[in-house]
């Protein structure tokens, strides 16, 4: 068959599959069903490949084209077939009203009805009898959004009433996609549910469909559609429209407004009869890693939900829904979708086309009244900030990660271990102690002095183990009973989760709740007063989430009824523990780190021994890419290679670089020989999960397997990258400047710390630690090994924050500190933290001054130079700015061998020792 012909068999199973009939025009029954779809209909332009037909009349054209073809200018080809048909077919309309462009792996569709009508791209066919429906309106969908009557302000906020009436306008221009970013406690489902109202009362929808990725979160929205009083009638809105919450597989076709999970109707997409409510519980955004690979399946047209469902889709934290396998579900209904979020990332708002209707922040809220700011206590201990050491001949517990059984040991080699292994391999409880009693003992009568009541505390954990130790230390410290502290995490069994949120919310107990991540986004508890973070945070949208659970507003009477002491809410407190307000926050991090590298090179680079992190993260990166457009045909193919499924290759790539993976390795290895882990067991687990994740690549008909099914199914789409003005003014705010301050201290101490701790193992540090300078210079190859360390301990920790860092703190002692440092700037900044020198600059001005100094020592001493060499040795002067050094063989490159390399260098230097030369120069400007 031909190309085209193979389409044609796939989009006539598409056209079947949406329920419509479809035949040959020869032999014609357009009685036969109540949808037709007419093969080769003669028309005035020639014959179409489809002509569709609801109850005997003539509706809409489907141009076929070959899988491949781009449709995005085929609508023209179609238009023409939308005119001019026989005079005994009835039509519709003139032209057609419905256009379709099909290739048997895209749909787009076009409405001539609408204003300003253009092709949008569909998941799938309609209905016919959807195509009918719409038929018997007087207006199209987009032409009603058109002509929503005024928006009054009755019951609405200044923010919530400028966020409807943008959203409304955005829709009225036709924009599929809106995102909404309104701050914690703002009001943003309220928004969604005045919004919802207006689109069934004056828009005609049909149907909204309300996303959420917790099941606390649907009872939560479902709670607000039943208490909203509707402006112009007075009734509730459950009393006009029928709301379901859905709790089991089934969409109740009377439904006007349906309240899901998105991992629920994922699961309806599949065809799935039922659902665990457990798996409503916790979303895939907060799973981070743990997602499974093997779980993310395709969706494909479900016959008993077809695209047309809803007219419109409301996502509620939006900036988590996005991801994964997700997204499938937000991309499979023709609808208008809108994006509600506190805490919008780049890949959020390239999702939504940069289509940001309303923003609107915390510290707006806050002047608005509408938030209540926060104020920080930073606690810091000992074996927090330093790690411990246990002496040998001691006895050491060991918990059991599965069974939580404990055996204990007795040390034969002293156990040390840094900071960051806190609560993940080793559990200090005297840290936690400590923490918690100074928690009850000096901040709360310093911040709350006239409390007899502990404020409503929620405590952020690393883990639910790490949650369970917390839970037992704070009821011990606060000597009360189990009511006055509970833990709300996935792992409570006995009591109900809705329960026990909805009695920290409205009850007197507990006080204090401690949580991992199941309440620590979304869910709204407006009497809380304090969080404490006992884990730190990296990604700046989730702690912004973190942060939201407490700055809800909450009237007087609300607050003393579960805090019977308190007179208002008037800030709240956030106690910092782990140094979360003061690490660097950035958005999730992808795992491509070798961007500019080819996936052939990068499988051919990790078959042949590579096994940086940087390899192994990015090779993982494309392969998940890859593994969701992989035919089963392809995947049993490649998997048969590789001796294993493609899961397996990316869980092993990603383990290899995990330290607790390495942990875990080196704890086999020890309990093998019945003895203490050692460095030595590190080493060797951290090798062999190496060897194992890049073994299957050194195959090399996997690797061209890979590259070639890569080369078919793989096209990169980046909606990630902002574009920007290059001019304007940046003021900031006084938050941000308060946070920014925290983060800058955090750097910078972070930065003196990892010098002093590594000066004896890292040789750039050991040459620039000594004193006053060292005998040799410093190498860039031992500068770029010290930024990977750097990189290491904290990825903030680039020459460009370090400086911007110090200039924040200590601003009269930074010189010329402007954006675009170099990994040079490092031997400015190792001096500098060291105390070697009193100013701060760029490595490049050092070099700059110093080179005037020289200059002027050679002129004192008769030694001229001519312009062509002082041009020469203005490129060396930069070149050893950027590089530390510069040798007769780094001539023959860039920039020198513009000017003739080293054979034009030797003749423009002459007699003198070129090669002296060079040495004098570096020991001089690099020193």
């Amino acid at each position: 068959m031909t190309p085209e012909q193979q389409a044609r068999q796939v989009i006539d199973a598409q056209l079947a599959a949406a329920g419509w009939v479809v035949q040959d025009y020869k032999t014609a029954n357009l009685f036969a069903a109540d949808g037709v779809a007419l093969r080769e209909v003669p028309t005035a332009a020639g014959s179409c490949d489809y002509m569709l037909f609801w109850k005997g009349t003539a509706v809409g054209i489907v141009e076929a084209k070959p899988k491949g073809t781009s449709l995005v200018g085929v609508s023209e080809q179609t238009d023409k077939y939308t005119v001019g048909l026989p005079p005994f077919i009835q039509v519709a309309g003139t032209p057609l009203p419905f256009g379709y462009e099909a290739n048997s792996v895209q749909v787009q569709f076009r409405d001539y009805r609408e204003p300003d009508s253009r092709s949008r791209t569909v998941f799938h066919f309609h209905r016919p009898e959807t195509l009918g429906a719409w038929l018997k309106q007087s207006q199209t969908l987009r032409a009603r959004l058109r002509q929503l009557p005024p928006l009054a302000r009755t019951g609405l906020r200044d923010a919530q009433f400028e966020a409807i009436t943008n959203l409304e306008r955005s829709f009225a221009l036709g924009r599929p996609r809106a995102l909404i970013q309104m701050t914690m406690g703002s009001g943003k489902s309220f928004t969604a549910v005045a919004s919802t109202y207006r689109l069934l009362k004056f828009g005609g929808a049909k149907r909204v469909l309300f996303l959420v990725d917790r099941g606390n979160l649907g009872k939560q929205a479902l709670g607000e559609f039943s208490n909203f009083d509707t402006p112009d009638d007075g009734r509730k809105f459950t009393e006009l429209y029928v709301v379901q919450h859905l709790t089991t597989n089934r969409i109740d076709p009377d439904a006007q407004v349906v309240i899901t999970t998105i991992q629920r109707l994922y699961s309806i997409l599949r065809g799935e009869e039922a659902f665990d409510e457990e798996n409503e519980e916790r979303s895939e955004f907060e799973l981070g890693s743990e997602t499974k690979q093997e779980d993310a399946r395709t969706v494909n047209y479900n016959v008993r939900l077809p695209t047309e469902t809803f007219d419109f889709i409301i996502t509620d934290e939006c900036h988590r829904s996005i991801y994964g396998t997700w997204r499938q579900v937000l991309e499979y209904f023709d609808a208008f979708l809108t994006g509600l979020t506190a805490t919008p990332s780049a890949q959020t708002i390239g999702f939504f086309g940069k289509n940001m209707v309303m923003e609107y922040g915390h510290e707006r809220a806050v002047a608005d009244g509408v938030n209540v700011n926060f104020d920080v206590y930073r606690i810091r201990t000992q074996i927090s900030e330093k790690g411990s050491k246990v002496a040998a001949g001691n006895y050491l517990d060991y918990r059991d990660k599965e069974t939580g059984a404990v055996r204990w040991e007795e040390l034969s080699d002293d156990f040390e271990y840094a900071a960051n292994a806190l609560d993940r391999s080793v559990v200090a409880m005297d840290q936690i102690r400590t923490v918690v009693k100074h928690y009850k003992e000096v901040v709360l009568p310093t911040v709350f002095p006239d409390r007899r009541i502990v404020p409503k505390t929620l405590i952020f954990a690393k883990s639910d183990a790490h949650a369970d130790d917390i839970l037992q230390i704070v009821r011990e410290e606060f000597a009360k009973g189990n009511d006055f502290a509970k833990k709300i995490t996935y792992g409570v069994t006995g009591e109900r989760t809705d329960d026990l949120i909805k009695k920290f919310r409205v009850e007197h107990n507990p006080r204090v709740v401690v949580t991992v991540d199941m309440i620590a986004t979304g869910t709204d508890i407006k009497p809380l007063e304090v969080l404490l973070f006992m884990r730190d945070v990296r990604s700046r949208s989730y702690f912004d989430q973190m942060k939201g659970r407490g700055t809800r507003v909450v009237s007087k009477d609300e607050l003393k009824a579960v805090s019977e002491d308190a007179d208002e809410k008037a800030f709240f407190l956030l106690v910092d523990a782990v140094g979360v307000t003061e690490s660097d926050k950035s958005e999730a991090k992808p795992l491509e780190r070798k961007r500019g590298v080819s996936f052939e090179k990068l499988l051919h680079a990790v078959g042949m021994g590579d096994r940086t992190d940087d390899s192994f993260r990015s090779l993982a990166g494309r392969l998940a890419r890859l593994n969701q457009s992989l035919t089963s045909e392809q995947r049993s193919d490649l998997e048969a290679k590789a001796g294993q499924p493609i899961a397996t290759l990316i869980g092993n790539l990603l383990g290899a670089t995990q330290p607790l993976r390495v942990q875990e390795r080196a704890s086999q290895l020890a309990d093998q020989q019945g003895r203490p882990v050692t460095p030595e067991d590190v080493t060797q687990g951290d090798a062999e999960l190496r060897f194992e994740a890049m073994r299957p690549f050194g195959n090399p008909q996997l690797r061209d397997q890979l590259v070639k099914v890569q080369r078919q199914n793989e096209v990169a789409i980046d909606t990630i990258s902002q574009d920007k003005v290059l001019s304007g003014q940046h003021v900031e705010r006084e938050d941000d400047a308060a946070l920014a301050q925290r983060v800058a201290e955090g750097q910078v101490r972070t930065f003196r710390e990892f010098i002093e701790q590594r000066k004896d193992e890292i040789d750039a540090l050991s040459i620039l630690y000594a004193q006053p300078y060292a005998q040799r210079h410093v190498t860039f190859r031992q500068i770029k090994d010290l930024s990977k360390a750097l990189q290491g301990q904290d990825p903030s920790l680039t020459p460009e924050n370090l400086f911007a860092a110090y200039e924040r703190l200590e601003a009269g002692r930074v010189k010329n500190a402007g954006p675009g440092r170099t990994l040079t700037d490092l031997v400015a900044l190792v001096r500098f933290a060291t105390e070697r020198v009193d100013v701060l600059e760029p490595f490049a001005s050092t070099v700059d001054s110093r080179f005037q100094t020289w200059l002027a020592s050679q002129e004192a001493q008769g030694r001229t130079f001519t312009s062509e060499q002082r041009h020469w040795l203005d490129l060396i002067r930069a070149q050893v700015g950027k590089s530390l050094e510069v040798q007769e063989r780094d001539l023959r490159d860039t920039p020198f061998n513009e000017l003739g390399g080293l054979y034009r260098a030797r003749q423009v230097f002459g007699d003198q020792d070129l090669k002296a030369l060079l040495e004098e120069l570096t020991g001089v400007l690099a020193a």
